[in-house]
This record gives C-alpha cells, structure tokens and sequence, in this order.
C-alpha cells in the first residue's frame, strides 16, 4: 500500500516513546488510577490491569501506531487510505480529541491556577470550598485556561521534533523524578494518635493499594473491575483518539515497533503505579479509606488537606506535586492538539503555523463556554450510566470517552481483524527487520477478545448493565 510522505518525524525511537508516553502520562492517570485501584480492593485491580495492558491494551496500542506508519496520514484520512468504505470511521476517531481538547485545557488551566496557590495561598487550597469558588467564579477559571492553551499550542506550533519531541525529552524524565521523589516520601509519612491511639503510617497505605482484597467478591464484582480497568485503558495508552496514529505517522521505518510499544507499556504502567504509590498512601495517612473515594476532587480537594496535614513538608510536596500535574496534563494536552493539527494539515493542505493558530482561536472559545458550564450556563442531566452530569464538562467527557471512544475501538477491531486482516498490521511491525513476538497474540486479540470486550464496555456505557444494580 503506498504511503504518503511526511516532512515532519521523530528523530528516532526514543523520541517517539518519550512523546507517545508522555500522551499517555495524563491527568487520568494522576487521579483516576488510585481512585478505581482503592475502589476495587488494591492488589486485585492492579492484577487485572497489568494483564488487560499486556495483551488488550497493546492489541489497541499497537494497532494505532501501525496504522499511522503504514499509511503516514493521521486518523482523518488513515481510515480512507485502509479501506474507503470506512473512511467514516476518520472523521469519528478525528471527533475525539476536538471534543477532549475543548475541556482538558479547562482542567489544565486550574491545575496551573492550583500549582501557583500552593505557593502563594498554600493554607487557604485545603478549605473544601476554595476549588469550588474558583471554579464557579466567571474571569479566573478562563484566564488560567487560556494561559494553559497558549503553552499547549506554542510547543504544536514549533512542530515535532522541535517542539513535541524537544519538550518530552525535557519533561518526560523530570516528570518521572518528581512521582518517583513524592511516591518516595509517602511511604514515610504517619498521622498524628487519634481518639483511640490509632496511628496510620505511609507503609499501612501502601498495603492497602497493592494487597489484593478478594472479600465478598462476586461475578458481577469482577466484572465492575475489569470493566473499569479497561475504561482506564483508554486514559492511560491514549487509543482510540487518533493520536498514537498521528505519532505513528511520524515514525520512521527503520523504528523497531515491537521494541518502541513494550518500552510505552512499560514506562505508562510503571507511572500509573506510582501515580497510585504517591497518592493512595498520603490520603490513607490523613484521611482515612474514605478519603479514597473523592474521585477528581482528590487532586483539588482532598490532596490539598492532606499537604496541609503534613505541616512544612507539604509546603514543599504540595507544590511539587502540581508541578508534576502540570507537566503530565501539558504533554497529555499537546498531543492531543497535534491530533487536531496534524490532520487538518493534511486536509487543508495549510501549513504547522496557520493551523495551530486557528485550532488554538477555536479551542480557546470552545473552552470559554465550558468554563462557563460552572455558573452562567450551569445545568444538571442524569446520564445513561445513571450518573449525574452536574455541567457541559461532565457530559462532553461522557460522550468522547464513554460513548465514541469503545465504539472506534471496536469499528478499528473489525476493519484491523476481519477486513484487511491482522497481517496487514504484522507486516508493517516487521517491515524494519525486527520479529513481531507476540504476534499469535496479536491476532487472538484483534480478531475476537478486544471486540468483544469493546462490546461490553460500550453496553455499560449506555447503562444496559443498570439493571443489575
């Protein structure tokens, strides 16, 4: 199949992991990770999901990169190029990140506000109410979004290896410093003796993250984990929204795929762990396992009380902390405009600069509005998972990751597994000379278990299990 030529690429295999990871390495995982792993009996999570990574996960990874290489087009026109009858499936992928892209920078611009706070009003971000007065109030939330965005759209407009892959090469590492340093300190904390002379440590927390907890564990309560495990999937590999298959187009042939894939896998579980290593046992320590079950407001609600808690050791974990949040959402946010970028430049046949000023003008008065959902345009609406959508943010994430991104993954599945055949994407893995191990797998996967489990997860999402309590 003939391949489009691309001027823009990554310098070479590290380039494109650090930058792929960095994807991967997101708000998500920061808060979402802990928040299902406590949830789900600790150690028990953590087996399902390290198994769904290995075989479901890089099923979905795998298939992404190749078919952005294979074709050197982004998700638009990859889709086209593959098969023209599914051409559709383009333009649904493309969907994705226009959607995720107007309220992650919404969520970016309040970590930054959160990473400043902690220096300047670091006693006043443990008050529950200050993340709600920030967030309802109408100038502040889209001042600090708008600072988010131009970060974001300055380093996509500097284009890959001298913006995303310079950028990824610098904070990837950093990053990775900052989880490993706080995760570190967690482990050694303690509360103070409480009513009953109760003393919680940092190692008692770490216990309660990593040790399996099979109580009262049903059918239908392995089924809650590994469905939630897969819904985490798509936070932490980024499949399904066109932009492994952006980053894939940029990779060279001679980039060993089997190789660069195990090292996304790898670095992206071993940060989700830590994620979950840095948070689960501070939160234990100070606020018990309910604290545990905050959801996103462990970041701006609970996390806060807890670095408060600790006296002047939180005045310097907490700062790093948001440090570190900053710099995970900022490479999650520029991949995720690359997405945008990468493809309408192919559409349009305009150049890396006009693009990503007009993405940018676009996104910024998208995300105006979705800030706007906290107060002048606030509204409420029961979701079919029989959740309640409190504003606009809630149901565009309901819709980009609950709904088309179990349905891409599925529709890909089928094109992958049953249209053009596994080997398509075997072939292309092993077109630089290195053997495809897992490739058995592979097609085991593509063909019959990722569907499948794609079906369930999208029936969970339009609330067919509701049913079963």
């Amino acid at each position: 199949m003939a391949t489009q030529a691309k001027k823009s690429s990554f310098s070479g295999g590290l380039g494109f992991v650090l930058a792929a990871a960095g994807s991967a390495v997101g708000v998500g995982n920061i808060w979402r990770f802990p928040t299902l792993a406590a949830k789900h009996g600790g150690g028990l999570f953590l087996i399902v999901y390290l198994i769904l990574v290995l075989t479901f996960g890089f099923s979905l990874l795998m298939t992404d990169i190749a078919i952005g290489r294979k074709t050197g087009q982004s998700s638009l026109d990859a889709f086209k190029t593959i098969n023209k009858k599914w051409s559709f499936l383009g333009k649904l992928t493309f969907a994705v990140p226009s959607i995720i892209i107007t309220y992650y920078v919404v969520i970016g611009g309040w970590i930054l506000k959160y990473m400043v706070s902690s220096v300047t009003e670091f006693t006043a971000t443990a008050n529950s109410d200050y993340f709600i007065n920030f967030i309802t109030s109408k100038t502040p939330p889209v001042v600090w979004m708008l600072v988010f965005l131009a970060i974001t759209a300055f380093i996509v407009y500097c284009g890959v290896e001298k913006g995303i892959e310079r950028f990824s090469k610098i904070i990837m590492p950093a990053l990775f410093i900052l989880i490993l340093g706080i995760s570190a300190f967690s482990l050694t904390i303690k509360s103070e003796p409480n009513a009953d002379g109760e003393i919680r440590t940092g190692l008692q927390g770490f216990l309660v993250y990593v040790k399996p907890d099979f109580t009262g564990l049903t059918f239908k309560g392995f089924m809650s984990v590994l469905l939630d495990a897969m819904s985490q999937l798509f936070f932490s590999l980024s499949v399904a929204m066109g932009i492994m298959i952006t980053y894939g187009s940029y990779v060279k042939k001679d980039v060993d795929l089997n190789k660069s894939v195990a090292q996304i896998e790898i670095f992206d579980t071993i940060v989700a762990f830590l994620a979950g290593l840095m948070v689960v046992p501070a939160v234990y320590v100070f606020m018990g396992t309910e604290g545990m079950k905050a959801g996103p407001g462990l970041i701006f609600q609970s996390l806060p009380q807890v670095f408060n808690a600790m006296g002047f050791a939180g005045r310097i974990i907490g700062p790093a902390f948001f440090v570190m949040v900053a710099f995970a959402a900022l490479t999650s946010s520029v991949s995720i405009m690359e997405a945008i970028v990468g493809a309408c430049m192919e559409t349009f046949k305009s150049s890396r600069k006009k693009i990503s000023i007009i993405i940018t003008i676009i996104a910024a008065a998208a995300a105006v509005v979705v800030c706007l959902g906290y107060n002048v345009l606030s509204f409420g609406v029961t979701l079919p998972t029989g959740a309640t959508g409190q504003n606009l943010l809630d149901v565009l994430d309901y819709v980009s990751n609950s709904l088309l991104m179990p349905v891409i993954s599925l529709l890909t599945c089928i094109v992958i597994g049953w249209v053009v055949k596994p080997k398509w994407v075997i072939d292309e893995v092993e077109s630089s000379g290195a053997k495809f191990g897992r490739k058995k797998l592979y097609t085991v996967m593509i063909k019959y278990i990722a569907p499948a489990l794609m079906a369930l997860l999208f029936l969970q999402s339009i609330g067919a299990f509701n049913f079963l309590g």
